[in-house]
């Protein structure tokens, strides 16, 4: 195990968890907090276990969740904040 794994394991463990467990639990504001911050540490991870271990293909799927994220961010606002007549 190098070091970029043992980074993936704690931030999986000790970031990406809380994230998931807000998610799941509270106001609804508050689970697309967590969700969105879900999406960003996932894509660090995913950076992390790529050089871990080296495949460029983890790479690629980083850099789509890192693009993709905050449009869904986005939509998921527009259904929290209701429809306006």
């Amino acid at each position: 195990m190098n070091a970029w794994l043992l980074a993936a394991a704690f931030l999986g463990a000790g970031g990406v968890a809380p994230c998931l467990l807000l998610g799941l639990r509270g106001e609804p504001p508050q689970r697309l907090a967590g969700l969105n911050l879900a999406a960003t540490l996932t894509s660090v991870l995913l950076l992390l276990l790529a050089q871990g271990f080296s495949r460029s293909s983890y790479t690629d799927l980083a850099l789509d969740l890192a693009v993709l994220a905050p449009a869904g961010t986005l939509v998921f606002t527009r259904f929290l904040a209701g429809e306006e007549h």
